[in-house]
C-alpha cells in the first residue's frame, strides 16, 4: 500500500456512492483509484478503462471495496481458524484454511499475510 489511508479514502468513497451521493470524478479521486487499484491487483489498464467515465469509476470503487471488504474477511476467518487447528494438534488442517485463501486471494497484501502465517505454521507453540 502506498498510504495506510488510501483504503479509507476509497471505503469513504463506497459509502458516499451507498448513500446515493455523487462522487467527482476529479484529479485526486483519479489518482486514489489508480493506487488503490494497483493495491488491490487492478491492473492498470483496467482502471485506466474505468476512470473515462463517472460510471466506470464507481464500479472501479465498487470493486476495489469488494477486493478489500472480502479479502480481508477471508483471511481473518482463515488466520483464527488455522490457530484453533493448530492449537488442537491438526497442522496439516492449519495448512489448508491457509493455502484455501491462497487459492482465491487477488489482493497482495493479503496473500502475503497468509504466506507469512503459513510459514509460522509449523513452528511450535510458546
Amino acid at each position: 500500500m502506498d498510504e495506510p489511508h488510501d483504503w479509507d479514502k476509497v471505503l469513504g468513497l463506497y459509502a458516499r456512492l451507498e448513500r446515493n451521493e455523487g462522487i467527482e470524478p476529479n484529479a485526486e479521486v483519479h489518482d486514489l483509484c489508480r493506487r488503490v487499484a494497483r493495491d488491490v491487483a487492478i491492473s492498470h489498464d483496467d482502471a485506466e478503462r474505468a476512470l473515462r467515465t463517472s460510471s466506470g469509476a464507481e464500479t472501479l470503487i465498487r470493486e476495489m471495496r469488494r477486493r478489500i471488504f472480502e479479502g480481508s474477511r477471508r483471511l481473518s476467518r482463515a488466520l483464527v481458524d488455522s490457530a484453533r487447528r493448530k492449537k488442537a494438534g491438526d497442522v496439516a488442517g492449519a495448512k489448508e484454511m491457509l493455502e484455501a485463501v491462497l487459492a482465491v486471494e487477488v489482493v497482495p497484501l493479503y496473500r502475503e499475510q497468509a504466506e507469512i502465517a503459513l510459514d509460522y505454521v509449523d513452528d511450535p507453540e510458546d
